[in-house]
């Protein structure tokens, strides 16, 4: 379908058309750059309008009326004189009902579709939306969530003047969701919402956001418990500056190699990266309860194992060359050994994290 998006740069006109496109729909993006000619020729044009434009922080109040009201009375407008019948989707707020400036003109828009429904005999669905938070959101503009993100990702000051106040936030894939959900023109005209929301206080917010900030530190793995902490993570990762996409682990180095923790979890144990130097072994213990795989991603060698009671050797050869997960049982003495003329490395995970108090490793040699 060719689809008229308004407010096509805007937070939600940005993930609605990047999922429009993976499904091969010709786009009409129009925005605030556009001019009313521009807009007309669109709505002769369309099969479909998503209307996402409007004004919610103005200079001058009177620009909620004019960016939210009288847009969408030119779009019907122009849908009208040119018969064109077409569903359409508008992109309200909660704040409708509300006795405010922003609230009033919302209701306006929501008003003047329904009554192009009636009159031009077309499908609307009318969307109020409440805290959307995600991706290509704007700080200090459209949310609270991405404002925090970008400032804790700059180590910038947070400020909670309540912080027990909650706040239902909705995701912006799930609205991008239902949406997508109603493109076939078939669902009556009327108020939509999108179910799934999720409730946080607002220092819940800040805790957890700060957190995801301070895995890199603790090599943690971020908190991915729920759906709203999965879905925060992927906004924050969203807001890093382009200059701290990456960052350092700590390498213990020595004259056998290296060793560095990659990522850590108190339920998942941790992954560490084993870099072997030609000729060394490495291990040469033996353990309990924990346990650990062994995975070879560059270089060769062998990896040793013997019962603690038994006097037999077993041997694993391991290669860059080919990707074999090995298990370390528990009770079975093992090493690492660097068989190449390079360095080995060897990933290597431990259903634990490592406890200086009870490190459940026993020296033992193969």
């Amino acid at each position: 379908m060719k689809i008229l998006v308004t407010g096509a740069n805007g937070f939600v006109g940005k993930n609605v058309i990047s999922i429009l496109k993976t499904a091969d729909h010709t786009i009409l993006p129009f925005d605030s750059h556009n001019s009313d000619d521009e807009l007309k020729a669109m709505a002769n044009d369309c099969d479909f309008v998503i209307h996402l434009a409007g004004v919610n922080r103005p200079q001058n109040p009177e620009e909620f009326h004019t960016g939210n009201a009288e847009l969408t009375q030119q779009l019907v407008d122009h849908l009208q004189k040119a018969g064109n019948k077409c569903p359409v989707v508008l992109s309200s707020s909660i704040q409708a009902t509300a006795d405010n400036d922003y609230g009033r003109s919302k209701k306006q828009a929501e008003d003047c579709l329904l009554q192009h429904a009636e009159h031009n005999n077309s499908n609307v669905y009318i969307y109020r939306f409440k805290n959307l938070y995600g991706k290509w959101s704007r700080p200090n503009y459209n949310s609270v969530v991405a404002t925090w993100c970008y400032n804790i990702a700059r180590d910038l000051e947070v400020r909670v003047d309540n912080p027990d106040a909650q706040l239902e936030l909705c995701y912006i894939d799930d609205v991008v969701a239902s949406i997508m959900n109603i493109l076939d023109g078939k669902a009556k005209t009327g108020f939509y919402e999108v179910e799934t929301t999720d409730v946080i206080t607002l220092s819940e917010l800040r805790d957890t956001l700060v957190s995801f900030k301070n895995t890199r530190d603790t090599n943690r793995y971020p908190d991915q418990t729920t759906r709203l902490h999965k879905n925060l993570y992927a906004t924050y990762l969203s807001y890093l500056p382009h200059d701290r996409f990456s960052y350092l682990l700590t390498t213990h180095v020595d004259e056998r190699g290296s060793f560095a923790e990659f990522l850590k979890s108190t339920i998942d144990g941790q992954v560490s990266i084993n870099v072997s130097k030609p000729g060394v072994t490495k291990g040469q213990h033996w353990h309990s309860t924990k346990n650990e795989k062994f995975l070879v991603v560059k270089g060769t060698g062998v990896i040793r194992f013997r019962d603690l009671f038994s006097e037999e050797i077993i041997e694993y050869p391991v290669t860059g060359d080919k990707l074999e997960v090995v298990d370390v049982p528990t009770g079975y003495v093992h090493s690492l050994v660097n068989l190449g003329t390079d360095d080995m490395v060897t990933i290597i995970w431990a259903n634990e994290l490592f406890n200086r108090d009870k490190p459940d490793t026993n020296r033992e040699e193969v």
